[in-house]
């Protein structure tokens, strides 16, 4: 397994590149962890990380993996190379496991991916590459930030192929732009280039296509350096207060706030801004 590349000196991503079929590794998603960051890739480079069923299958148990490592302060979900982030769900697949009585087996799969990143109660962000489309905007959207370069290319094409697009894959949307803007992104199933996407919220960070995978890292690496439960709780608030603004969870919220106040990383935090030195958060 290859490991995340460090914020300063990222390695070479080893799938680069088309390969040819004879050479391409079967689809799936490969899990690494480095330095707090966990790295989630969808790996299927051969048909621009398409996301098989069992791709889908297996990303709620890499998001429970990188939950449960301590070391974990932040996840960032990438695709393979740079020609895309993800395609979207693999259409060849939709004759067998999207008609009929599969449908509803296969919506599972994919409510399940979704909920497990949405619900992730550590900072997630995507890394976009080229082509993020359909299920793979998707996906990004329900990360809680989008780096991505310059020649990045958005869409969501569900009318343009009759897909009914699921309303729990909706709220994602709306928490990223307006609802005319989703509406756009939905009626038209346009291509929206990388400048027009940050005009819309879609994109937090943009960057060359060469420089993507440092600016990525290291904002990763300057949120896994704060305080944990503070990055913790400002995640729940945000997600509380634009979800259920009418009528928020506020004792939930409450108690974000009391740990963070009773935690040994508030002691630390305030020791090491008395003493001018950078303070050593343990996540407790």
């Amino acid at each position: 397994m290859s490991t995340v590349p460090t914020p300063t000196a990222p390695t070479p991503d080893p799938n680069s590149g088309k390969k040819p079929d004879h050479l391409a590794t079967a689809p799936h998603l490969r899990l690494a962890i480095l330095d707090g960051i966990a790295t989630i890739t969808i790996d299927n480079p051969v048909r621009m990380n398409a996301i098989s069923a069992a791709m889908w299958a297996a990303l709620p148990g890499l998001i429970a993996k990188a939950e449960a490592d301590s070391h974990v302060h932040v996840v960032v979900l990438r695709g393979a190379g740079t020609r895309a982030f993800s395609a979207g769900a693999d259409i060849s697949e939709f004759d067998t496991a999207r008609s009929g009585d599969t449908v509803h087996t296969y919506d599972a799969l994919n409510h399940a991916a979704f909920d497990a990143l949405t619900n992730c109660t550590k900072p997630t962000l995507a890394m976009i590459h080229g082509f993020c489309l359909g299920g793979g905007l998707g996906l990004a959207l329900a990360c809680d930030l989008r780096a991505a370069d310059a020649h990045a290319t958005f869409a969501i094409p569900a009318a343009k192929l009759g897909i009914g697009y699921n309303p729990r894959w909706i709220s994602p949307i709306l928490r990223a732009v307006s609802p005319a803007i989703a509406k756009l992104i939905l009626f038209t199933g346009r291509r929206f280039t990388a400048p027009e996407a940050q005009a819309m919220g879609l994109v937090t960070l943009l960057a060359t296509t060469d420089d993507l995978e440092a600016a990525t890292y290291q904002l990763a690496a300057e949120i896994a350096a704060n305080a944990p439960l503070s990055v913790a709780a400002g995640k729940a608030m945000v997600d509380e207060l634009s979800q259920f603004g009418h009528a928020p969870d506020l004792a939930k919220l409450d108690r974000h706030v009391t740990a963070c106040f009773e935690s040994e990383d508030y002691a630390e935090g305030r020791s090491a801004f008395l003493d001018k030195r950078k303070p050593v958060f343990k996540g407790r």
